[in-house]
């Protein structure tokens, strides 16, 4: 494979790797407050059940989405669904949250505990819509990528596929065993999660201006979304955000770093 091509690859993942660690420490400490009321052992049978069904379920998904990443209203429709996580997700974090106080921000996820099943399946729920949000972002940075010589498989480029999996992957596994790291980072750069869903509405506009361009609209020509400038600019944006996230939150000291998966 041209030498080119793997270093677009290899970019790509490491985006979509940090991407997932950003996303995977909130949506971890949300299923550590979801099985807090289990006994520990029974705690940690929920997560790990519900969590292997986020493995399955990233799979079948990425599979079905390979065969409708062609069809620009599902492009449109994901890139909408993109800019409103981002925006709603930035407007609570700013705004709405800081209303309210740690303790009750922990007894609303916390309520209405069930039994273990019934956690298992909260559990379930909740990892599907981490799930969805993760293969959407994947999808609308990866498929502009250049096609490789592997085949298909569902209805995407097998290199697509496989980056987009190994992403979604990484991040399940970044969710149960390294999300501690990523919550203590994110307590000493609390900046770093706005600027992780600033890129998720970047990705977002990255999926529109795919849809634009779309043969079927027309609005944009065809090859615009794939041209050398464009990805040159949306990566050159991507890194700002990235590092203005880094720089701009400051860095507050570690009170020990407490957020666990369980």
């Amino acid at each position: 494979m041209d030498a080119g091509i793997l270093m677009e690859y290899g970019w790509v993942l490491l985006v979509l790797i940090v991407l997932e660690g950003i996303l995977a420490a909130d949506n971890a400490l949300v299923l550590a407050i979801m099985v807090k009321g289990l006994p520990e052992k029974q705690r940690k049978k929920a997560l790990f059940y519900g969590l292997a069904g986020a493995f399955v379920f990233r799979f079948a998904s990425l599979f079905v989405i390979s065969f409708l990443v062609d069809v620009w209203q599902v492009q449109a429709v994901g890139a909408l669904y993109l800019l409103f996580m981002a925006g709603n997700h930035i407007v609570r974090k700013v705004w709405l949250d800081k209303e309210k106080s740690p303790e009750e921000k922990a007894e609303e996820k916390k309520a209405g505990a069930a039994g273990f099943w019934g956690t298992v399946l909260k559990v379930e729920v909740a990892d599907i819509a981490f799930a969805v949000d993760s293969i959407l972002a994947a999808v609308a940075l990866a498929v502009t990528l250049p096609n490789t010589p592997i085949g298909n498989i569902g209805g995407l480029d097998g290199g697509k596929f496989i980056i987009i999996l190994t992403g979604g992957l990484i991040g399940v596994i970044i969710m149960r065993f390294a999300a501690t790291l990523f919550v203590r980072l994110l307590k000493q750069r609390p900046g770093l999660e706005i600027a992780a869903f600033i890129i998720v509405g970047w990705v977002g506009i990255k999926l529109a201006i795919y849809t634009l361009s779309h043969p079927a609209l027309a609005v944009l020509p065809e090859a615009f979304a794939e041209s050398k400038p464009w990805k040159i600019t949306f990566y050159s944006v991507l890194v700002l955000i990235a590092l203005g996230g880094w720089f701009l939150s400051g860095k507050k000291e570690d009170d020990g770093g407490k957020g666990s998966t369980a």
